[in-house]
């Protein structure tokens, strides 16, 4: 299938989700999947809301990217933090970095920093949009293109679930779409700065996310699936 096929099949199901299931919302974190989005969606869909998590320990690349997509695509996104008083705490018992000491402690990170921000940004919404692609990680090879959110209550829709990196940058590159410089730098998968990586060659795509974590592990509660949903549930609860 070659990548003109593919981008008439997302187009196709943004044009459904945007007539079937508003209001929606896009959550870009401004990865090279997200740019492909973020073109398409900043060009043709202006009934999408597109914002995103700012943890707080974004890398500056990732900023500057943001403000680049804001001027290029003439839109504001909306941004969406952690509770102040919940990082004060988590800091107050764990340190400012207590998420390097145990999966436990950095889920709870994760669901501070993410997942509860997420869950103020879905409020309201029909369906949210995500740029998962199933062969980023064994914890999303799982997923479906359409389904149904129980965690937030709303239809999760994931347009380039079945895309090839090599799509992904095919993509970018023809239509000049920016992307996020540390890609240049051997990062492949770009999230908080003290949790992210450059990679060697011939690692995971992920490798350079929590890399001191078992593969299985390595999601941040954003994206539970099948048997992944309860472990992340489950440690997400624990951590608060």
């Amino acid at each position: 299938m070659n990548l003109e096929h593919k981008i008439r099949q997302v187009r196709t199901l943004l044009d459904a989700v945007q007539a079937d299931h508003a209001p929606v919302a896009f959550a870009n974190s401004f990865g090279a999947e997200d740019m492909v989005l973020t073109d398409l969606i900043g060009q043709h869909y202006p009934a999408i809301e597109m914002f995103t998590l700012d943890t707080g320990r974004l890398p500056q690349e990732t900023y500057s990217l943001m403000q680049q997509v804001e001027n290029r695509y003439h839109i504001r996104i909306q941004l969406y933090f952690p509770e102040s008083a919940a990082v004060e705490e988590y800091a107050a018992q764990h340190g400012p970095n207590g998420f390097y000491d145990s999966v436990e402690l950095r889920k709870a990170c994760c669901h501070m920093r993410k997942v509860a921000p997420l869950q103020r940004a879905l409020r309201g919404k029909s369906a949210w949009i995500t740029g998962l692609r199933r062969d980023q990680a064994p914890t999303r090879k799982d997923l479906a293109a359409v389904e149904f959110d129980a965690d937030n209550g709303l239809q999760k829709i994931s347009p380039l679930l079945d895309w090839e990196l090599s799509d992904v940058w095919d993509y970018l590159k023809k239509f000049e779409v920016p992307y996020n410089l540390l890609h240049d730098k051997g990062y492949s998968s770009i999230g908080c700065a003290p949790c992210t990586r450059a990679i060697t060659p011939g690692e995971d795509v992920r490798a350079g996310r929590w890399w001191w974590e078992n593969p299985e592990t390595k999601e941040c509660g954003l994206h539970p699936s099948g048997r992944h949903a309860a472990a992340a549930a489950s440690a997400d609860s624990a951590g608060g």
